[in-house]
């Protein structure tokens, strides 16, 4: 490559001369250059500032846009949050209701249940008889022990002169007494519902009562005394001890018994106490009767009417009237048990 000192010149060029010019030459090229790289830089860094401004611009941009996404996907995550907070708030606002609700607490069917005036009172109703059973005489006839002798199982009872026989009356008004005691409150047992082919016998009907720890019972029948004799009456237990017999606990309770069912019954039929028992109290008090012997509940039997009168007849044969007879039941025996709370 050649020397920037290698000239060929024209004959008697002064060389040193030459080389004086050149570099006089040069010098301004320097300047220039120097003025070059000046401008260059300056030119890169005016190009560089926007670059960078661009770029930090761009930086804030995609910070922001981060921040945009952050905040964005908060708001989805609260969006996203807010249903399952909202149902998680509503089972929790179950949940306490649930628990505020305590096993003990009890529903308005439940506490309409339990303000009714025989709540938690059990009741053993006791229908004389069994319509069937005059088909079983030798089951009914059976001899069972009622604590101070033996008696027959059961027995087909009495009819009207027209035939209506006094286990129809009985069930019939038993079952009305239920409607009434069970719209009070009271859980009632009967002995027999029409569902048995002869009895149940005097001492089963007896143990129902006893077995339900009834707060009270009582047996419905029918007399079928004389022609003339009318009214009805209360047959109380007397006392009696012995072969498994022990009416000593339940006398008194079972003459209170007595006493409001009479009263009450008499109140609900305008039927008059009996004219041919005990001096025409409408009360009698009896040691024979298994079902009296063997109770350890208070019980009573009420011998509705003289099925053998007429009068009693026609009053014992129509709905209307066997519905009051329930009524004065009913009655008697609530007030019996509500004295007894």
């Amino acid at each position: 490559m050649p020397s920037d000192h290698d000239y060929s010149g024209s004959p008697g060029h002064d060389r040193d001369h030459d080389h004086d010019h050149d570099h006089d030459r040069l010098a301004p090229r320097g300047e220039q250059a120097r003025s070059f790289r000046a401008t260059t830089l300056v030119v890169v860094l005016a190009a560089l500032v926007p670059l960078t401004f661009a770029g930090w611009l761009g930086w804030q941009a995609v910070a922001k846009g981060k921040d945009a996404t952050v905040a964005t996907d908060g708001r989805s995550v609260a969006a996203a949050s807010a249903p399952a907070a909202a149902s998680s708030a509503a089972a929790s606002s179950a949940a306490a209701s649930s628990a505020a609700v305590s096993p003990t607490a009890e529903s308005p069917a439940a506490q309409a249940a339990a303000a009714l005036p025989l709540a938690g009172k059990v009741v053993t109703i006791d229908p004389g008889h069994n319509p069937t059973n005059y088909l079983h005489p030798q089951q009914i006839n059976a001899l069972v022990q009622v604590g101070n002798g033996s008696k027959a199982c059961d027995t087909t009872g009495t009819a009207t002169d027209s035939g209506y026989p006094e286990a129809d009356f009985s069930l019939d008004v038993a079952r009305r007494v239920r409607a009434i005691l069970q719209a009070e409150g009271a859980e009632v047992v009967l002995t027999q519902d029409g569902n048995l082919p002869w009895g149940p016998c005097v001492t089963t009907r007896a143990a129902i009562g006893n077995q339900a720890h009834s707060d009270a019972a009582i047996s419905i029948h029918g007399d079928g005394a004389g022609p003339t004799d009318i009214g009805f009456h209360v047959i109380l237990p007397a006392s009696v001890v012995g072969g498994g017999a022990d009416t000593a606990p339940i006398t008194g309770p079972s003459r209170t018994l007595g006493l409001d069912v009479r009263s009450a019954f008499h109140s609900a039929t305008g039927e008059p106490f009996a004219n041919y028992v005990n001096g025409g109290t409408g009360l009698d008090v009896r040691s024979d009767l298994g079902g009296l012997n063997l109770s350890t509940v208070p019980k009573v039997f009420i011998e509705c009417g003289n099925m053998r009168n007429a009068t009693d007849a026609q009053r014992m044969t129509d709905a209307a009237w066997r519905q009051l007879a329930a009524k004065g039941i009913a009655a008697g025996l609530t007030a019996f048990l509500i004295q007894q709370s």
